[in-house]
């Protein structure tokens, strides 16, 4: 069949793609040496937060390749997959499920930070809503995902290598530039300026309950008791 090129990401999705990556990497980094930049770790945090809210509407209003709908790893679809006998732009039924599994990982990387806290100096934005045990068993989760994050993104990597080397299939590409060259498909379609308003601002009501600003102030310490003059 003839290659043709194809509008496959459009810009939207290819922003959040890359602003997901940086902060993911400016997640791991802060997290890992601590101290000050616990508080960058946090704002990072709810920076995720708002564009997995933003990437969760997207996927649902945005344009053809990238709509959930369009790429869902179905059981069939992963069997023809492997079978060779799956052909079409965008996510592949294996790229799907690690999509969805990086996704879904990082939502709740994030959304436990939100009530964890390090026995020090830091709590997240939303601790006062639970209590200490609680919150300590959210950290629990915050910690022993992130390792399973690190294997995820691990092998994430990997399969870009592989399909890049092996399959001669560069998928960076097409997710820089939007277009990809393909036998099969058509031009993305869908996606428009009201879906991408209403993604964002979705995405900004997500973080600002995120950040716990809405929260009442805690009530001022009680006053030293005067110690008589006596």
């Amino acid at each position: 069949m003839k290659r043709k090129q194809i509008r496959l990401w459009d810009l939207p999705t290819r922003l959040f793609h890359w602003l997901l990556a940086l902060g993911v990497i400016g997640a791991i980094v802060s997290g890992q040496i601590g101290g000050n930049l616990l508080e960058w770790h946090g704002r990072i945090g709810l920076l995720i937060i708002g564009l997995i809210v933003f990437r969760l509407v997207w996927g649902l209003l945005g344009s053809t390749y990238a709509r959930f709908g369009h790429f869902f790893p179905t059981a069939a679809k992963v069997k023809a997959y492997l079978k060779g006998e799956w052909k079409g732009p965008g996510h592949n039924p294996l790229g799907a499920l690690s999509v969805f599994g990086l996704l879904g990982l990082i939502a709740v990387q994030a959304l436990s930070g939100l009530f964890a806290n390090d026995d020090i100096a830091f709590v997240g934005p939303l601790f006062d809503l639970v209590d200490k045990n609680l919150s300590n068993r959210l950290t629990g989760l915050h910690h022993f995902a992130a390792n399973l994050l690190f294997a995820l993104i691990g092998l994430h990597l990997v399969a870009i290598a592989y399909y890049v080397h092996v399959k001669k299939d560069n998928l960076l590409k097409p997710m820089l530039t939007g277009w990809k060259e393909t036998e099969h498909g058509e031009h993305a379609r869908g996606g428009g300026l009201l879906a991408l308003v209403l993604s964002l601002a979705l995405a900004c009501g997500a973080v600002y309950g995120a950040s716990g600003i809405w929260l009442p102030e805690p009530p001022p310490p009680a006053p030293a008791a005067e110690t008589p003059s006596w």
